[in-house]
């Protein structure tokens, strides 16, 4: 009698567990290949071909961008976009300056300002000036206008000044908002937004959800791997025991 209660108590340990294992397994495939999926459809991988972000990004790099509307994009954000009268390929540059703003370049002091306010660029090439070449342009309503990082050695906005849009391209032509690095491995990780632009109207973006994916990735793995090493696990304890 006694026997077959130890062994039923020890059948229903077993059934328990092996309940258990098999949720966590369910549970972490769902969260891996959930946020494998989920990351496929928010993001897009881009290769920056030059050095005009230069040091955010370097010539090469690949980088995960957030698709987004144009018209969540913000000053500050690094933005992929197709423009005809810059060319046939997409291009990277960051957002100065939104409709409606005042860009100018430069102050005694060498500052990029808009609308009057000098904006802190701790991210630019080298020492000197904001701009190597100084400049002035009103950014038409509905359009952004867009420097690299590497003002000695980028073209943008500077370069289209005497279009008729004074070098600002619609929101319409950007796809898609720059959040991190991913190659080369020694950059892997979150492009920061900037906070020199936070104090002007309309702030800064937030950034996407890749911090979430990527915990839901990992999560999602710790448990599978967890999940599956219960059942090895138990049936060589079992073996110690008899």
């Amino acid at each position: 009698m006694s026997g077959g209660t130890e062994g039923g108590a020890g059948g229903r340990g077993r059934t328990t567990g092996s309940v258990l294992s098999g949720l966590t397994v369910a549970v972490g495939c769902v969260l891996f290949l959930g946020g494998f999926l989920w990351a496929a459809l928010v993001y897009r991988p881009y290769t920056v071909p030059t050095d005009s972000m230069t040091p955010t990004i370097g010539a090469g790099a690949r980088v995960l961008a957030e698709r987004v509307d144009g018209s969540e994009i913000r000053r500050g954000d690094i933005v992929i976009f197709q423009d005809s009268v810059w060319g046939d390929l997409p291009m990277v540059k960051r957002v100065v300056g939104v409709g409606g703003d005042k860009v100018s370049c430069c102050t005694r002091e060498g500052r990029l300002t808009v609308n009057g306010t000098p904006v802190d660029e701790p991210y630019l090439q080298g020492d000197g000036p904001a701009s190597p070449v100084g400049f002035t342009a009103a950014v038409p309503p509905g359009r952004l206008f867009l420097l690299g990082d590497h003002r000695g050695d980028s073209l943008d906005s500077r370069g289209h000044l005497t279009d008729g849009d004074r070098g600002a391209v619609p929101r319409s032509a950007v796809s898609a908002r720059v959040d991190a690095r991913a190659w080369p491995l020694g950059s892997i990780g979150m492009v920061q937004r900037p906070t020199g632009f936070s104090a002007l109207p309309g702030g800064t973006s937030e950034p996407g959800p890749l911090r979430l994916l990527t915990l839901a990735v990992i999560t999602g793995a710790v448990l599978v791997l967890g999940g599956a090493a219960y059942g090895p696990i138990a049936r060589r304890k079992g073996r110690t025991h008899g």
